[in-house]
């Protein structure tokens, strides 16, 4: 059966690469307009420009609370409603614990954990009203097994499964259905930089014996915000080729 999310509107937080810009891609492909949401607007306008008519640029700073509400209520007045809601905005601040600045630490979990908070806050009130909604979350393998030099970043990610799992709690009696995807290692600029030598390394730890691509995690999430995941909630589907078992 084909996902079909004609008639669904959908705000993608961090899509203007990556990941983000993937599911926005898929999501408009299934039929949904999607919101193109990146730091700065320019950058978003032309990533909706290239993913087509279905799509919008908006520009927020998701650690800054504020911003987050106001760009919920912009993609509201311009769609009429939020369907579907994709927290994929995130950073990185990395070093070991002994080594870690408070700014660092702070700006992970804020960009992280606390914009993913007030995003949802946000617009879960119309969800409510409709009595219908998807959020996903865009955790990572690192939230559920740590990692050396990113106690900041598994921290933010953990954190936000269970506010995953809290909200599904909250929300479940109004049919909004909230999961998280945890990707592994996918192929994204960041990982296009390692060495040849800890590629190789690094698959020799997963199953498949590759790292994903960032369809991989788009379907997953595509899957999550349609009708045939109607009776999955509070749940985490790692996406990450059998790395973690």
């Amino acid at each position: 059966m084909q996902i079909d999310l004609a008639g669904k509107n959908a705000l993608i937080t961090g899509s203007t690469r990556g990941i983000g810009r993937a599911i926005a891609e898929t999501l408009a492909e299934s039929g949904a307009r999607v919101a193109v949401v990146g730091r700065d607007l320019k950058r978003a306008e032309e990533a909706a420009a290239a993913i087509g008519k279905r799509a919008k640029g908006f520009a927020a700073d998701v650690s800054d609370t504020a911003a987050v509400t106001k760009l919920v209520a912009d993609v509201e007045a311009a769609f009429g409603s939020i369907d579907i809601l994709v927290n994929n905005a995130g950073i990185t601040r990395d070093n070991l614990v002994m080594r870690l600045k408070d700014e660092d630490w702070d700006a992970v979990l804020n960009a992280n954990l606390r914009g993913a908070f007030a995003a949802i806050r946000a617009a879960s009130r119309g969800m409510m009203k409709r009595r219908s909604g998807r959020i996903i979350n865009v955790a990572s393998i690192i939230g559920i097994i740590g990692n050396k030099g990113q106690a900041n970043y598994a921290a933010s990610k953990a954190g936000l499964i269970a506010l995953t799992k809290s909200v599904a709690k909250e929300l479940g009696s109004r049919n909004i259905l909230v999961n998280a995807v945890a990707p592994g290692f996918i192929e994204t600029e960041m990982t296009a930089a390692m060495t040849p030598e800890a590629r190789e390394a690094l698959g020799k730890q997963i199953a498949l014996e590759r790292l994903g691509t960032v369809g991989d995690v788009a379907g997953a999430v595509a899957f999550l915000a349609s009708d045939l995941a109607s009776y999955i909630t509070g749940q985490v589907f790692v996406v990450d080729g059998g790395m973690v078992m």
